[in-house]
């Protein structure tokens, strides 16, 4: 008898398998909101797809009288660029602190146990800080976005610095390597696969202060416009905003993860 645990999907039914669960959550909300205006025609909490496609209409393709701009192309820029500016300048401490620290035995001794401990703080615990610090403009986002995600990265590329064979930096040592060649060509690129993961693993925490920073104070981004038109109770824009939301943070993670499968050394560690 074949077990469950054998029988492998084709290629076409892990896509069918993959799309149920989300066609099934749509229904069960249509279904739901049509139950609800039934009972309530004005009802917002849940508003229907047609209520849905129009506001997502107007935001993203009318123009808007204050601004100028279509709203929904500029939150999405301005709340990405934070992001992205965020992200990449976490990657390059991590990766240029985490390599010294973690290669370097006087520099491990002395800062580790303090990223430890920093990577420990919570950020969103001294948001109120960065603002008195750093003002309201877009230099505390970007800080509170490294704070928060900075000290991991620089943590994980250490411990992978660590795992680094001891007979590696011996053999470049016999060579005539000096430690800055063995950085370079021994560490560095044993480094950025885990870089790359360690970015795709912060990219949720990220996501969660550039909302809570937009949600505080900003003119524009995807968390300032869910925290205004929160007031309205307009559901019919906040929902396909947080949908949104994960689209671009799963479309980041896929494209992090062809990076990361793209340095050919992966392949060969894992035996593909």
């Amino acid at each position: 008898m074949r077990r469950v645990i054998n029988r492998l999907p084709s290629r076409r039914s892990k896509i069918l398998l993959g799309a149920m669960p989300f066609i099934l959550v749509i229904a069960v909300y249509a279904l739901a909101s049509e139950a609800r205006h039934a009972a309530d025609a004005a009802d917002k909490l849940m508003p229907g797809l047609d209520a849905f496609r129009a506001a997502m209409s107007r935001l993203m393709f009318q123009v808007d009288m204050a601004t100028g701009k279509k709203l929904f192309w500029a939150d999405t820029w301005a709340s990405l660029s934070r992001l992205g500016i965020g992200l990449g300048i976490s990657a390059v401490i991590g990766l240029v602190v985490g390599i010294l620290v973690g290669f370097i035995p006087y520099l491990r001794a002395t800062f580790e146990p303090f990223f430890a401990a920093l990577s420990l703080v919570p950020p969103l615990a001294v948001l109120p800080i960065l603002f008195i610090l750093f003002g309201l403009g877009e230099l505390s986002k970007t800080v509170l976005i490294v704070f928060g995600i900075a000290p991991f990265i620089i943590r994980d590329v250490m411990l992978r610095v660590a795992e680094i064979p001891r007979e590696q930096i011996v053999k470049a040592q016999t060579l005539g390597a000096s430690t800055w060649q063995m950085i370079l060509g021994v560490v560095f690129p044993q480094v950025m696969p885990r870089l790359i993961s360690s970015v795709r693993l912060s990219l949720g925490a990220a996501w969660l202060f550039v909302i809570a920073a937009e949600a505080i104070t900003a003119e524009a981004g995807l968390g300032y416009r869910i925290f205004l038109v929160r007031r309205y109770l307009a559901m019919d824009v906040i929902l396909p905003y947080v949908v949104w939301i994960t689209v671009l943070a799963f479309v980041m993670d896929y494209a992090l993860r062809l990076a990361h499968d793209a340095i050919p050394w992966t392949r060969f560690r894992e035996g593909g």
